[in-house]
């Protein structure tokens, strides 16, 4: 994926609910101007100089080449007396910006350098069907209910164009909610294992989904989410949130369980460990 990043075949960028994210560059053209919309109305009444402005403003710092942040920070306080000096993160929303190598490598670090989307990528955005978007979220994360989809997405007022996709197939949720997926999808049992999984701080199994009740029980949820957001790493058994992992010194480290785990178990998650202390290792 590094060699990606550095390839222009991965872009890192602002999407999802105005976060940075790793997306291939053919997504990337596809999901960023699907997304414009919302992401400016995060942006209104927060900007003073407003979206237009900013927008022109960036596109012609830009026009000649990448710049750095603090190039694109001076550049647009310059233009804008007076704005606040973190005006850039404002830019990177209103303006599709990718974040160039080594950020968003395997252990790169590194000043933030900007670029436009489409002239780093030699692509041009489209912007998909809302249509087009639902099935592709709904094959990855279905069931699902319109709630799930605007929280995965930070895109509002789904449900109507759920309910008009006739060949939806409807689920009843365990607490009555209507759930759509694609027809033919597979639906798994309740008794069928799930594998031990070590997830990221910010995995989109929980983000993907408006409750987390599907993948934690009352108590656990808490023990993962601080004040401003995820304090460590999942740990996953049979599809439930069990404990809490880091990195350190390039292994992984099990801070806590929140249950004992069984033998079988435990042979599961020492096979993970290996795994992923293989796929950090240098």
């Amino acid at each position: 994926m590094s060699r990606g990043v550095e390839r222009a075949t991965w872009v890192r960028l602002g999407t999802l609910r105005g976060t940075l994210h790793l997306h291939t560059a053919a997504d990337a053209l596809v999901i960023r101007p699907w997304l414009q919309e919302s992401l400016d109305r995060q942006m209104e009444g927060r900007v003073p100089v407003g979206l237009d402005r900013l927008t022109e403003a960036t596109v012609e710092i830009l026009a000649d080449g990448p710049v750095e942040q603090r190039e694109l920070t001076e550049r647009l306080s310059a233009r804008f007396s007076g704005t606040p000096s973190d005006l850039w993160v404002a830019a990177r929303v209103v303006v599709p910006l990718v974040q160039l190598a080594p950020r968003g490598t395997w252990g790169g670090s590194g000043p933030v350098v900007l670029d436009l989307l489409e002239r780093h990528v030699g692509g041009t955005m489209r912007t998909p069907t809302t249509e087009d978007v639902v099935r592709r979220y709904l094959r990855a994360y279905g069931p699902a209910a319109a709630s799930d989809l605007s929280v995965w997405s930070g895109v509002t007022r789904l449900r109507p164009v759920l309910t008009r996709m006739a060949d939806l197939v409807r689920h009843e949720g365990p607490d009555g909610k209507e759930l759509f997926d694609l027809p033919g999808a597979p639906l798994s049992d309740e008794d069928v294992p799930a594998p031990v999984r070590l997830l990221g701080q910010y995995d989109e199994v929980w983000l993907a989904h408006a409750a987390r009740d599907r993948v934690t029980g009352p108590g656990t949820r808490g023990a993962w989410m601080g004040g401003t957001g995820a304090v460590s790493h999942a740990v996953f058994v049979d599809g439930w949130l069990t404990g809490l992992w880091r990195p350190m010194d390039g292994r992984v480290t099990v801070t806590e369980l929140f249950r004992d785990l069984s033998p079988a178990e435990r042979a599961d998650l020492d096979e993970e460990i290996e795994r992923v202390d293989a796929m950090m290792a240098p």
